[in-house]
Protein backbone atom coordinates (compact mmCIF):
# COMPACT_ATOMS: atom_id res chain seq x y z
CA UNK A 1 0.00 0.00 0.00
CA UNK A 2 1.33 3.43 -0.92
CA UNK A 3 1.49 6.12 1.74
CA UNK A 4 0.49 9.70 0.96
CA UNK A 5 0.50 12.53 3.50
CA UNK A 6 -2.50 14.85 3.59
CA UNK A 7 -0.89 18.23 4.15
CA UNK A 8 0.48 21.32 2.44
CA UNK A 9 3.18 21.96 5.04
CA UNK A 10 6.57 21.93 3.34
CA UNK A 11 8.27 21.12 6.65
CA UNK A 12 6.06 18.06 7.23
CA UNK A 13 6.49 16.86 3.67
CA UNK A 14 10.25 17.31 3.76
CA UNK A 15 10.47 15.29 6.98
CA UNK A 16 8.24 12.52 5.59
CA UNK A 17 10.40 12.34 2.47
CA UNK A 18 13.49 11.96 4.66
CA UNK A 19 11.96 8.85 6.27
CA UNK A 20 12.00 7.09 2.91
CA UNK A 21 8.37 5.98 3.08
CA UNK A 22 6.46 8.77 1.33
CA UNK A 23 4.90 8.07 -2.07
CA UNK A 24 2.79 11.18 -2.62
CA UNK A 25 0.80 14.09 -1.18
CA UNK A 26 -2.83 15.17 -1.16
CA UNK A 27 -3.83 18.79 -0.58
CA UNK A 28 -6.95 20.92 -0.54
CA UNK A 29 -7.70 24.64 -0.17
CA UNK A 30 -8.02 24.33 3.63
CA UNK A 31 -4.60 22.71 3.95
CA UNK A 32 -3.05 25.26 1.62
CA UNK A 33 -4.47 28.08 3.73
CA UNK A 34 -3.15 26.50 6.95
CA UNK A 35 0.29 26.24 5.37
CA UNK A 36 0.24 29.97 4.59
CA UNK A 37 0.45 29.46 0.82
CA UNK A 38 0.06 32.98 -0.56
CA UNK A 39 0.67 31.74 -4.13
CA UNK A 40 -0.86 28.28 -4.33
CA UNK A 41 0.67 27.42 -7.72
CA UNK A 42 4.17 28.18 -6.52
CA UNK A 43 3.47 26.25 -3.33
CA UNK A 44 2.26 23.23 -5.28
CA UNK A 45 5.39 23.35 -7.41
CA UNK A 46 7.54 23.27 -4.28
CA UNK A 47 5.61 20.26 -3.01
CA UNK A 48 6.04 18.44 -6.33
CA UNK A 49 9.78 19.15 -6.31
CA UNK A 50 10.06 17.71 -2.80
CA UNK A 51 7.98 14.60 -3.33
CA UNK A 52 8.81 13.60 -6.90
CA UNK A 53 5.56 11.63 -6.80
CA UNK A 54 1.80 12.20 -7.21
CA UNK A 55 0.58 15.49 -5.70
CA UNK A 56 -3.17 16.12 -5.69
CA UNK A 57 -4.32 19.70 -6.20
CA UNK A 58 -8.00 20.62 -6.13
CA UNK A 59 -10.10 22.64 -8.57
CA UNK A 60 -12.56 25.17 -7.16
CA UNK A 61 -15.07 25.55 -10.00
CA UNK A 62 -18.21 23.43 -9.92
CA UNK A 63 -18.93 23.78 -13.65
CA UNK A 64 -17.35 21.55 -16.34
CA UNK A 65 -15.75 24.38 -18.33
CA UNK A 66 -14.29 26.00 -15.23
CA UNK A 67 -13.09 22.66 -13.89
CA UNK A 68 -11.37 21.84 -17.15
CA UNK A 69 -9.63 25.22 -17.39
CA UNK A 70 -8.43 25.08 -13.78
CA UNK A 71 -7.33 21.47 -14.13
CA UNK A 72 -5.17 22.28 -17.13
CA UNK A 73 -3.56 25.15 -15.20
CA UNK A 74 -2.76 22.84 -12.30
CA UNK A 75 -1.46 20.09 -14.58
CA UNK A 76 0.96 22.57 -16.17
CA UNK A 77 2.67 23.13 -12.80
CA UNK A 78 4.46 19.77 -12.82
CA UNK A 79 4.26 16.28 -14.37
CA UNK A 80 3.57 15.06 -10.83
CA UNK A 81 0.29 16.95 -10.49
CA UNK A 82 -2.93 14.98 -10.03
CA UNK A 83 -6.22 16.86 -10.33
CA UNK A 84 -8.75 16.52 -7.53
CA UNK A 85 -12.33 16.65 -8.78
CA UNK A 86 -15.54 16.29 -6.74
CA UNK A 87 -17.76 13.28 -7.34
CA UNK A 88 -20.46 15.10 -9.32
CA UNK A 89 -21.81 14.93 -12.86
CA UNK A 90 -19.57 17.87 -13.79
CA UNK A 91 -16.66 16.06 -12.13
CA UNK A 92 -17.29 12.93 -14.18
CA UNK A 93 -17.54 14.92 -17.41
CA UNK A 94 -14.28 16.71 -16.66
CA UNK A 95 -12.57 13.50 -15.58
CA UNK A 96 -13.36 11.88 -18.93
CA UNK A 97 -11.84 14.81 -20.84
CA UNK A 98 -8.74 14.95 -18.64
CA UNK A 99 -8.23 11.21 -19.01
CA UNK A 100 -8.24 11.68 -22.79
CA UNK A 101 -5.50 14.29 -22.32
CA UNK A 102 -3.46 11.92 -20.09
CA UNK A 103 -3.97 14.15 -17.05
CA UNK A 104 -4.48 11.98 -13.93
CA UNK A 105 -7.53 12.61 -11.76
CA UNK A 106 -8.23 11.94 -8.10
CA UNK A 107 -12.01 11.74 -7.77
CA UNK A 108 -12.74 12.86 -4.24
CA UNK A 109 -15.65 12.91 -1.79
CA UNK A 110 -16.69 9.35 -2.61
CA UNK A 111 -18.98 7.68 -0.08
CA UNK A 112 -20.21 4.48 -1.74
CA UNK A 113 -19.02 1.84 -4.24
CA UNK A 114 -21.41 3.04 -6.96
CA UNK A 115 -19.72 6.45 -7.04
CA UNK A 116 -16.31 4.76 -7.21
CA UNK A 117 -17.49 2.59 -10.12
CA UNK A 118 -18.62 5.63 -12.10
CA UNK A 119 -15.38 7.49 -11.36
CA UNK A 120 -13.31 4.52 -12.52
CA UNK A 121 -15.33 4.24 -15.72
CA UNK A 122 -14.74 7.95 -16.38
CA UNK A 123 -11.00 7.31 -16.22
CA UNK A 124 -10.04 8.45 -12.72
CA UNK A 125 -6.55 7.39 -11.63
CA UNK A 126 -7.63 7.46 -7.96
CA UNK A 127 -11.02 7.09 -6.28
CA UNK A 128 -11.06 8.47 -2.74
CA UNK A 129 -13.59 7.14 -0.21
CA UNK A 130 -13.70 9.29 2.96
CA UNK A 131 -13.57 6.74 5.75
CA UNK A 132 -13.63 8.96 8.83
CA UNK A 133 -16.64 10.92 7.62
CA UNK A 134 -18.56 7.69 7.06
CA UNK A 135 -17.64 6.50 10.54
CA UNK A 136 -18.93 9.84 11.87
CA UNK A 137 -22.45 8.94 10.70
CA UNK A 138 -22.30 5.39 12.11
CA UNK A 139 -21.39 3.71 8.83
CA UNK A 140 -18.49 1.25 8.71
CA UNK A 141 -16.31 3.20 6.30
CA UNK A 142 -13.79 0.44 5.82
CA UNK A 143 -16.49 -1.83 4.34
CA UNK A 144 -16.69 0.67 1.47
CA UNK A 145 -12.96 0.29 0.84
CA UNK A 146 -13.28 -3.49 0.59
CA UNK A 147 -16.17 -3.22 -1.86
CA UNK A 148 -14.42 -0.61 -3.99
CA UNK A 149 -11.21 -2.65 -4.17
CA UNK A 150 -13.20 -5.74 -5.18
CA UNK A 151 -14.96 -3.85 -7.99
CA UNK A 152 -11.79 -2.22 -9.31
CA UNK A 153 -9.88 -5.49 -9.36
CA UNK A 154 -12.71 -7.64 -10.72
CA UNK A 155 -13.15 -5.46 -13.81
CA UNK A 156 -9.54 -4.47 -14.30
CA UNK A 157 -10.03 -0.74 -13.94
CA UNK A 158 -6.81 1.25 -13.89
CA UNK A 159 -7.98 3.25 -10.87
CA UNK A 160 -6.48 2.90 -7.41
CA UNK A 161 -8.56 3.02 -4.23
CA UNK A 162 -7.16 5.89 -2.15
CA UNK A 163 -8.43 5.63 1.42
CA UNK A 164 -8.88 9.17 2.74
CA UNK A 165 -10.11 10.83 5.93
CA UNK A 166 -8.07 8.43 8.04
CA UNK A 167 -8.20 9.58 11.66
CA UNK A 168 -5.86 7.23 13.56
CA UNK A 169 -3.28 4.44 13.11
CA UNK A 170 -5.91 1.69 13.28
CA UNK A 171 -7.60 3.22 10.24
CA UNK A 172 -4.32 2.86 8.35
CA UNK A 173 -3.90 -0.79 9.34
CA UNK A 174 -7.53 -1.54 8.46
CA UNK A 175 -7.11 0.16 5.08
CA UNK A 176 -4.07 -2.01 4.36
CA UNK A 177 -5.95 -5.17 5.35
CA UNK A 178 -8.92 -4.11 3.21
CA UNK A 179 -6.63 -3.91 0.17
CA UNK A 180 -6.54 -0.13 -0.31
CA UNK A 181 -3.94 0.72 -2.93
CA UNK A 182 -3.14 4.05 -1.27
CA UNK A 183 -3.74 5.61 2.14
CA UNK A 184 -3.50 9.35 2.68
CA UNK A 185 -3.12 10.48 6.27
CA UNK A 186 -2.51 13.61 8.29
CA UNK A 187 0.98 14.24 9.60
CA UNK A 188 -0.18 13.54 13.16
CA UNK A 189 -1.32 10.04 12.20
CA UNK A 190 1.87 9.36 10.24
CA UNK A 191 3.93 10.24 13.33
CA UNK A 192 1.86 7.92 15.52
CA UNK A 193 2.49 4.99 13.17
CA UNK A 194 6.20 5.09 14.03
CA UNK A 195 5.95 4.96 17.79
CA UNK A 196 5.14 2.22 20.27
CA UNK A 197 5.86 2.34 24.03
CA UNK A 198 7.47 -1.11 23.96
CA UNK A 199 9.85 0.03 21.23
CA UNK A 200 10.90 3.01 23.35
CA UNK A 201 11.26 0.78 26.42
CA UNK A 202 13.36 -1.73 24.49
CA UNK A 203 15.73 1.00 23.28
CA UNK A 204 16.11 2.35 26.83
CA UNK A 205 16.97 -1.11 28.13
CA UNK A 206 19.47 -1.82 25.38
CA UNK A 207 21.22 1.50 26.01
CA UNK A 208 21.31 0.90 29.77
CA UNK A 209 22.91 -2.53 29.24
CA UNK A 210 25.32 -1.14 26.61
CA UNK A 211 26.70 1.35 29.11
CA UNK A 212 27.81 -1.60 31.25
CA UNK A 213 29.86 -3.26 28.49
CA UNK A 214 30.79 -0.58 25.96
CA UNK A 215 34.46 -0.39 25.02
CA UNK A 216 36.42 2.78 25.57
CA UNK A 217 35.87 5.40 22.89
CA UNK A 218 32.34 4.26 21.97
Amino acid sequence: MKIFVDTASLAEIEQAVSWGILDGVTTNPTLMSKAGASDFKTHLKKICDLVQGPVSGEVISLEPDGMLAQARELAAISPHMVIKLPMTVAGLQTCKKLHAENIPVNMTLIFNPAQALLAAKAGAAYVSPFIGRLDDISHFGMDIVRDIVAILERYGFGASCLAASLRHPLHVVEAALAGAHVATLPWSVLEKLVHHPLTDLGIDRFLADWKKIRPEGW
